[in-house]
This record gives structure tokens, sequence and C-alpha cells, in this order.
């Protein structure tokens, strides 16, 4: 009698991925102005305060949210592009109570309209907080996409409100 070997597999997180879009009836260089300004969380609806320095400097470039629920987190920017409005910053330490994923990295972008207005999409790809197999169950992918999608949601309804104030 012959036996094969068995092969064990353990599956760890595998990387998640939200894109989210909203248009909006303001010019991109108004846009821009908000949501390209690294330090400006003032339309983040789900952050009390924050503390940034850096300016827009890659590299140099940090923020600390300190979130209405409780909780912070702590981000540095990696790339800026006024010209094309772009920028993409990381998550270096998250509370996973609050936001149970790692190593987020997230990118917005500004887009004009044929109208005059402008597309914004927020990006990210990040894993679940929980890097071994088996998670609990407030550390799965699912819970992780879910908790990155309502912030993405949120605080683009919030520019989008701010911004088309009369």
């Amino acid at each position: 009698m012959m036996l094969a070997p068995s092969l064990t597999i353990a599956h760890g997180a595998t990387p998640q991925k939200v894109v989210e879009t909203i248009e909006i009836a303001a010019p991109p260089e108004k846009v821009w102005a908000v949501v390209g300004d690294f330090a400006d969380v003032s339309w983040r609806p789900e952050i009390e305060r924050a503390e940034a320095q850096g300016g827009n400097v890659p590299e140099t470039a940090t923020r600390r949210f300190y979130y209405k629920r409780g909780g912070s987190l702590d981000e540095r920017l990696v790339q800026y592009d006024g010209a094309a409005m772009s920028l993409r910053y990381i998550i270096e330490r998250a509370d996973i109570a609050v936001l149970p994923v790692g190593n987020l990295s997230a990118t917005l972008n500004v887009r004009g309209l044929p109208d005059g207005g402008s597309r914004v999409e927020w990006k990210s790809r990040f894993y679940r907080a929980f890097p071994g197999g088996n998670p609990p169950e407030q550390f799965t992918d699912e819970i992780a996409v879910d908790a990155v999608t309502r912030i993405f949601k949120a605080g683009l309804a919030s520019l989008k409100a701010k911004l088309e104030r009369p």
C-alpha cells in the first residue's frame, strides 16, 4: 500500500479592494481644493478632530484622526500630484475595533466632467485586520470591506453636500 503525502495549506488574508465614486456639481479645482489638502478632513463625517503636519509633501505629511465613536488612526501621504488632482496615502496605525483593516493604501482622484462638474474616485486596497486563517467573526474580509465601504460612501456624500451648498 502506498500513501501519498498529505499537503495542508493554510489560507491567510487575501487583498481586498473598495472603489467608490461620486459626481459633484462643482468644478474640479474647487473639489481638489478640499480633498487635495491632506490636512483638511472637514468633509469626513466620522472624524471628531484631526492633527496634521507636513502639508502636502509626500513621505513628510502625516495626520492623526480621532473618531467620533472613539479610537484613532494615523495616515501618511505617499504620493501627491496637484496637476493631476491625485493623492495616495497609507494607514500606518489604526484601532482595529474602529477600522478592522491592515496595510491599507488609498487613492483619491478628481476628474472634470463635460458639464463642468467633477467625478471623485476613492479607491483602496487592504487586508483584514486578522492576517491568519479562520479569523474571528469581527475580523472577516466581509467586515473589513463593509467598514471601508461605509467610510468612503459617507465621506463622498458629505463632500458632495459641502461643495454643492449654495
